[in-house]
């Protein structure tokens, strides 16, 4: 059965088509990528992969969504769209639509991956157990989390959850004068404002008031790609620090879901973890994750993977559709 899985964010939508198997198996096709911005409804990007297709497209579809997907009209935060669940069978010309949460959708891909699509990153070197609840904490723009329960039988559950929004709980004194400096800004903070994409400049700029040293105004791009280059980092120590302090946050904080999941693993998803793979690899994530007192010998037997699948929201949700429909 062939498919139409669509992973929609503020900036692009992701198209493909997709093939379930008989034998369960999901595939992709061909990925289109489509700007937003260059398409005034998720409709006319719609229309315009089918003229890339060259073909009827398949009656079915799958979005993966940026957002709350239970809702009358979903807005984007990052374009103008707006897709109403209810009339997307009429809009796209189709007789079944699944939507998922695009995190959810993370979750279903770390449920269909192969192995060739995980890379250790501490703890045991073996595969994800086959039972038993694995976390997915990603940071990205945000921090999303989510939770994969398997049952040993092939069956499997996916639950979003918003622990992107956990307050955040600081272990040494560089983590009382970030949070002392967040705390500035927010009333509540949550990991979030530590374990993400942008929050690598609070992280930076504390490292620099710390150090006594002025700041230079760099955003998070920048620090991120300063801190990351094999070559820059060794010029610009300040942003390797930041990059590195950021691991051992993701540390901390993929060990605290895995406590409250009561996982037996953890794959940390996301574009950024995909980015700074190395990095957590040779950082003290490993320690972070580990050292949670009366409980380290538990964490130390827990195996915490990197998912690199290219385009685990396409797969995801197919997997999703392909569980709401097929299955």
């Amino acid at each position: 059965m062939d498919i139409v899985s669509v992973d929609i964010g503020g900036t692009h939508a992701r198209f493909t088509i997709a093939n379930l198997g008989d034998d369960g198996k999901v595939s992709l096709g061909k990925v289109e990528t489509l700007h937003t911005k260059d398409h005034a409804s998720f409709e006319s990007a719609w229309a315009h992969f089918a003229e890339i297709n060259g073909s009827p497209l398949p009656r079915a579809a799958a979005l993966a969504i940026a957002g709350p997907i239970n809702s009358d009209a979903i807005k984007f935060t990052n374009n103008p769209w707006v897709i109403y669940p209810a009339q997307l069978h009429d809009r796209l010309g189709v007789d079944a639509v699944t939507l998922v949460n695009d995190f959810g959708a993370v979750a279903h891909a770390v449920a269909h991956a192969g192995p060739e699509y995980f890379t250790h990153l501490s703890g045991p070197d073996v595969p994800l157990p086959e039972k038993g609840t694995i976390s997915i904490p990603g940071p990205g723009t945000g921090l999303g989390v989510a939770q994969l329960w398997r049952d040993g039988t092939g069956n499997y559950h996916v639950q979003p959850t918003e622990g992107g929004h956990v307050d955040f709980a600081p272990l040494d004194a560089i983590d009382d004068a970030l949070l002392a400096r967040l705390r500035q800004r927010h009333r509540r903070v949550s990991v979030e404002r530590v374990v993400s994409g942008p929050a690598i400049v609070d992280i930076y700029e504390t490292l620099a008031v710390l150090e006594g040293k002025p700041i230079t105004p760099l955003d998070d791009r920048t620090i991120w790609t300063l801190g990351t280059d094999p070559e820059k980092r060794r010029e610009n120590v300040l942003c390797a620090t930041a990059v590195d302090r950021f691991c051992l946050s993701l540390g901390s904080a993929a060990g605290d879901y895995a406590l409250v999941h009561g996982a037996v693993a953890v794959v940390i998803a996301g574009g950024l973890g995909l980015r700074i793979c190395d990095t957590l690899v040779a950082s003290g994530f490993g320690d972070r994750f580990r050292a949670k007192g009366r409980f380290e010998n538990l964490m130390a037997g827990l195996p915490v993977k990197l998912i690199t699948h290219p385009q685990p929201g396409l797969l995801g949700a197919a997997a999703a559709f392909q569980k709401e429909h097929v299955q």
